[in-house]
């Protein structure tokens, strides 16, 4: 579910009309719906009842300052992979004791950085990083919390580029290795071993690999907490969103339309499949989603400068780029692409729909039917939450776009659009070249 939809033709995120907010800030702008954000969190935390539950939002989906707050608030701790995002939850006024720092490089200043404020735990990644940890740890006379990423080598039948756990990913510890781990990390003096952790992917769109993998690690849960006294197991993150059909899937009437068996993975879903398994382990339970907190919780708003005919195909030129949103360039991701303001009595309009880049990816769509729109009239990319602009550039020496967080009736610039004097204030023309 999420709170973007059509009222009297014009699009509107919650009740905040989209061209209100053009009007103000301009395009490329991302736009946030609290409500959407609040929603998904809710729901997720209601279909794990019955465990003790932490849930740590995967940031690195969408880090703005603000969201952090929204989560902070709501009740999540963090899923941290840089000390950038250790500063930034601390920015957001949020906590670093409920939050965990993943990520198979940490270096020795990150790590400092999360002892000195207190992280819940280390998720460590290999026997190199354990020694690193034990040894920052021990020159600030602190033990260090721990727990180590098992690989279960299990499908997660998704992109090749976001699938972790299989054997052949860079994530992780084999199981068939992880006790030799846990007992190297037993024997280091600044090291506490507090739980366990996995994760097999994102995107996953059928809770069956997640139901895999927790079987598979089971029962070396139960032995690590029978040897180590662990006290949680994270099971990670990963949990799918609507892509196609991302406007319909909106309202309950489209959901409860679709056959069963082809519904999206939704968090009841989830629950219902991993409370059974994870309860008997009387430990607390750790999850790390950041795609499906903020996917659907969001719309990058583009202006069109141009239509293209062309002999073959027809081109739809926006300002907003691979830039601002690079998935479609870097994933082959699909992303619905609708008008701000719908008109149904207009043709229809295929063409591919483009950036301004000079780069032939630069496309969004290819042979994308839509309603027929002009230049200077406004459309939306959908399901852009997550790893939109946290994965944008400046790329051809473009601005990075607008945020927008929108909450019922109101809504506020929570990212200004950067100016060509912030782009280059870092930089400066060395001595020798002024003759």
């Amino acid at each position: 579910m999420h709170h973007f939809h059509y009222t009297a033709s014009n699009l509107h995120c919650e009740s905040v009309d989209l061209a209100e907010i053009v009007h103000l800030y301009g395009t490329p702008t991302y736009v946030y719906s609290a409500a959407t954000m609040a929603d998904n969190y809710n729901r997720l935390a209601k279909s794990m009842a019955g465990l003790d539950l932490q849930i740590c939002y995967a940031m690195k989906a969408n880090s703005n300052i603000a969201l952090l707050r929204h989560f902070s608030n709501l009740g999540a701790g963090f899923d941290l992979v840089s000390g950038g995002e250790i500063q930034r939850v601390l920015a957001a006024g949020a906590n670093v004791k409920t939050s965990v720092f993943a990520g198979i490089g940490k270096t020795e200043a990150e790590i400092q950085l999360a002892l000195e404020n207190g992280i819940f735990s280390f998720h460590v990644e290999s026997e190199p990083e354990l020694a690193r940890i034990n040894h920052v740890a021990g020159k600030l006379g602190v033990k260090a919390p721990i727990a180590i990423r098992v690989n279960p080598d299990v499908d997660a039948k998704t992109h090749a580029k976001i699938t972790t756990g299989k054997s052949d990913n860079k994530f992780g510890i084999p199981l068939q290795n992880a006790a030799a781990a846990y007992a190297a990390a037993a024997q280091y003096p600044h090291i506490t071993i507090k739980g366990v952790q996995m994760h097999i992917g994102s995107q996953l769109t059928s809770v069956a690999p997640f139901v895999e993998a927790v079987k598979k690690i089971t029962p070396f849960v139960e032995q690590l907490k029978a040897t180590y006294g662990i006290t949680y197991f994270s099971i990670g993150g990963g949990m799918g969103i609507v892509y196609k059909d991302a406007l319909a899937s909106g309202q309950q009437a489209w959901w409860d339309a679709q056959p069963v068996e082809q519904r999206p993975l939704t968090p009841e879903t989830y629950g219902e499949a991993l409370v059974p398994l994870l309860q008997p382990l009387g430990l607390k339970i750790v999850l790390e989603h950041g795609r499906f907190m903020v996917g659907n919780a969001g719309a990058l708003i583009s202006e069109v400068e141009h239509l293209k005919l062309g002999a073959s195909k027809n081109f739809l030129i926006v300002d907003a780029a691979m830039n601002d949103l690079v998935r479609p360039a870097m994933y082959e991701s699909y992303h619905e692409i609708v008008p701000l303001h719908r008109d149904t009595t207009r043709r229809a309009l295929v063409a591919d729909v483009v950036g301004p880049i000079c780069e032939s990816g630069d496309c969004f769509a290819k042979d994308r039917q839509l309603q027929a729109v002009g230049e200077g009239e406004c459309i939306a990319f959908l399901s852009a939450g997550a790893y939109g602009f946290t994965m944008a550039s400046r790329y051809n020496t473009r601005s990075m776009a607008a945020e927008v967080l929108v909450q019922g009736a109101t809504f506020e610039l929570i990212n200004a659009r950067e100016t060509f004097a912030q782009q280059i204030a870092n930089e400066t023309i060395p001595a020798f070249l002024k003759r």
